[in-house]
């Protein structure tokens, strides 16, 4: 929740004051009070629950000055709702390093995965679209709303080559400016590994930030990760993840960073990123929802107040 004008926030201090000049008020009656010699006779005549009914008229008019305090500070709530025609290009590696099992079953797979969980959290109207890429991108589906295809391109990669991570991006950026310059659109970038060849990805994603596209990247795995040999029967290869490189093209792009050490923290990604991607935030007043309490409670009050002692609170 946020406020439009929350100096009124500070009005919220009436409310402790309030309650303690009200307990200072009934012990200084407490100290007056008229001996009574039959005061077994007054508890009974009183009933075990009058004190604390003494106390709702007061309670209920404390809580009220808190509802008119916060309708005073003019509350809002943030809601999301579906976005309407949008455009999302995946960039996705399967270079040789995505064969390491240091995220379960292998990275490869477990980025397939997390690309199913992607896709299934987009509303309908958003299209997708899908650039794969090793030595240099070898796979590309522009925009569509058959998801089915774009899956297909996905689930048909092979851990094999070296990372050209700026060719990749540049593809996925010329089909979103095919799919409609004015197409809101967004760029998700899972890699594992340092660019190997091809252009810097850094002035790639600057050119896309320049077109208001950001790129969320997703750097995969863990440092002491290693594959075996390519070239034969060596010790293994350290794969270490690049997370560095990959917040260098989110930040050149005005998009996000993240990283993912296993499925379940990839998983989690992809969903926050389909939710967000296929939403956007709205802010709606609540002003007259607190309004409403506070009038309630004062009527209460003095309800309460009247129907107990006889006067107002």
């Amino acid at each position: 929740m946020s406020f439009a004008a929350p100096g009124w926030l500070f009005a919220l201090a009436l409310v402790p004051l309030a309650l303690l000049a009200y307990e200072l008020s009934r012990a200084r009656a407490t100290r007056y009070a008229v001996r009574f010699t039959a005061l077994s006779t007054l508890r009974q005549a009183a009933g075990a629950g009058s004190r604390w009914l003494g106390r709702l008229p007061p309670a209920l008019l404390m809580m009220a000055v808190a509802a008119l305090a916060l309708a005073l500070a003019r509350p809002h709530v943030t809601t999301r709702t579906p976005i309407g025609r949008a455009s999302i290009m995946l960039v996705t590696d399967h270079s040789g390093s995505m064969q390491a099992t240091d995220v379960q079953p292998t990275r490869l797979a477990a980025a397939k995965r997390a690309a199913h969980t992607f896709i299934a959290q987009l509303p309908a109207q958003v299209r997708v679209g899908v650039v794969t890429f090793s030595d240099q991108p070898d796979s590309a589906q522009a925009p569509t709303s058959d998801r089915r295809r774009v899956l297909g391109i996905i689930d048909a990669q092979e851990a094999v080559g070296a990372t050209d991570t700026g060719d990749a991006l540049a593809l996925a950026l010329a089909l979103l400016r095919a799919d409609g310059p004015r197409t809101p659109s967004a760029i998700v970038l899972l890699s594992d590994g340092a660019t190997t060849t091809g252009p810097d990805p850094v002035e790639v994603a600057a050119r896309a930030g320049a077109q208001r596209i950001p790129v969320y990247t997703v750097a995969l795995g863990n440092a002491d990760a290693t594959i075996p040999d390519p070239e034969g029967p060596g010790p293994p290869v350290p794969v270490p993840p690049d997370p560095e490189l990959l917040a260098r093209i989110a930040q050149a792009s005005h998009g996000q960073a993240f990283t993912a050490g296993d499925e379940g923290r990839l998983t989690s990604i992809y969903k926050q990123l389909g939710t967000r991607l296929g939403s956007r935030p709205r802010s709606h007043e609540v002003t007259v929802v607190f309004v409403v309490a506070g009038v309630v409670l004062l009527i209460g009050a003095s309800v309460a107040s009247l129907g107990l002692g006889g006067r107002l609170p």
